[in-house]
């Protein structure tokens, strides 16, 4: 039995060294299946999306799903230190180590004690060691404590520079697109311009952005979690609207160039697929047709009334419907993993966005919605 605890006091200890390591230390993706942190998540965010679906108010579901990212670092932290205490009190009984203690025969809860208090670096001094390796344990576990509340004190600012990177650019899809985004919007608004090729420049931005948001989410998969500030937002709906918008570009809008749009088109979906493969999504494609035909015999009529012009004909809509194919269903099982909504190709009804919403704001003619329509209802069309 002493051999047995000592085997598992150890696995649990070099375990969690690990999987710290991995998580915190290694900016890369791990590829092993079996870990800790992995279980943690899929168990933990199971349990809070099944009680937050429950809630009537769309709003406080919002908030509470907003909750889960900050709560479940703070939980994972927090379980790895439990761990790591567990499992040197659980050595310290395995080898029998003698220790000074009020009580005569020493339990495995003063051991416990023991091993806190030497984690967290309290050093009250009533519970300690006697034996050389005892005192060595000792030393060690302060060591890792202090390893650990360093890790974690440098960990945060690290995740809240990436979120706010993340989510600096996803802003910049309210007036340029809607809110929520939409690739209808985006390129009406556009029109407004009477020059559709300054587009690229945007493209290129959000091709930056669709990189720095694989490299942040394949290091660090914990972001996926984090929702933004407006519930009409995401950074899976910003990422989908720049998708829907470079398969637009790319099957033929006249007088724009597609190679900025394919690198883009390119650097996005290979965003959606790593990580939908990361979190262990399977793909699925949209319950029903994000673009029907009747819709898109609308968007052209549109885009032609503001001096846009989509190419037509059979060949165009099927290679737009390969294109759609390549990235939706990696978008859309990401979508119901995570309880997002996929953003509208075209928007049925426009709404006003996000910077338009505060009660006081005068309805000021022609910012409205950009497009020429009614601030807060108005059909698409």
């Amino acid at each position: 039995m002493e051999i047995i605890g000592i085997l598992v006091s150890l696995g649990m200890i070099i375990g969690i060294l690990v999987e710290g390591f991995e998580t915190i230390v290694v900016p890369r993706r791990v590829v092993h299946r079996f870990r800790y942190t992995r279980l943690y998540y899929r168990v933990s965010w199971r349990v809070w999306r099944t009680v937050a679906s429950r809630l009537a108010s769309a709003k406080g579901r919002e908030a509470m799903l907003s909750w889960f990212g900050p709560l479940s670092l703070l939980g994972l932290f927090a379980s790895w230190a439990l761990g790591l205490v567990f499992g040197f009190a659980l050595l310290h009984l395995s080898i029998r180590s003698p220790v000074q203690a009020p009580e005569k025969l020493a339990g495995f809860g003063t051991y416990l004690y023991m091993s806190g208090v030497t984690f967290f670096t309290l050093g009250y001094g009533d519970v300690y060691p006697l034996a050389g390796i005892g005192r060595a344990l000792a030393v060690a576990e302060t060591g890792m404590g202090f390893s650990f509340l360093a890790g974690l004190v440098g960990y945060m600012p690290l995740f809240s520079q990436a979120f706010s990177r993340r989510e600096a650019t996803i802003g910049l899809l309210d007036a340029r697109a809607g809110s929520p985004p939409s690739a209808a919007q985006m390129l009406l608004r556009l029109a407004q311009s009477c020059n559709i090729a300054t587009i690229d420049p945007f493209l290129a931005e959000w091709e930056r952005w669709c990189a720095e948001l694989l490299e942040s989410h394949l290091s660090y998969p914990l972001l996926s979690y984090y929702r933004s500030q407006h519930f009409n937002q995401s950074w899976l709906a910003a990422l989908t609207t720049i998708l829907d918008t470079c398969s637009l570009i790319i099957v033929g809008i006249k007088g724009s160039e597609a190679y900025q749009a394919q690198l883009t088109f390119a650097m996005a979906r290979h965003a959606a697929v790593d990580i939908s493969l990361v979190m262990y999504v399977v793909p699925r494609s949209p319950a029903t047709d994000r673009l029907p035909a009747e819709q898109l015999r609308e968007l052209r009529k549109h885009l032609r009334d503001a001096k846009v012009e989509l190419e037509e004909g059979a060949i165009v809509d099927t290679q737009l419907a390969h294109l759609r194919g390549m990235y939706e269903p990696f978008v859309n099982g990401l979508a119901a993993r995570l309880l997002f909504t996929l953003p509208p190709i075209v928007p049925e009804v426009l709404k006003a966005d996000n910077w338009q919403r505060s009660p006081s704001m005068p309805r000021t003619p022609g910012i409205g919605n950009l497009t020429g329509g009614a601030v807060d209802q108005t059909h698409f069309g």
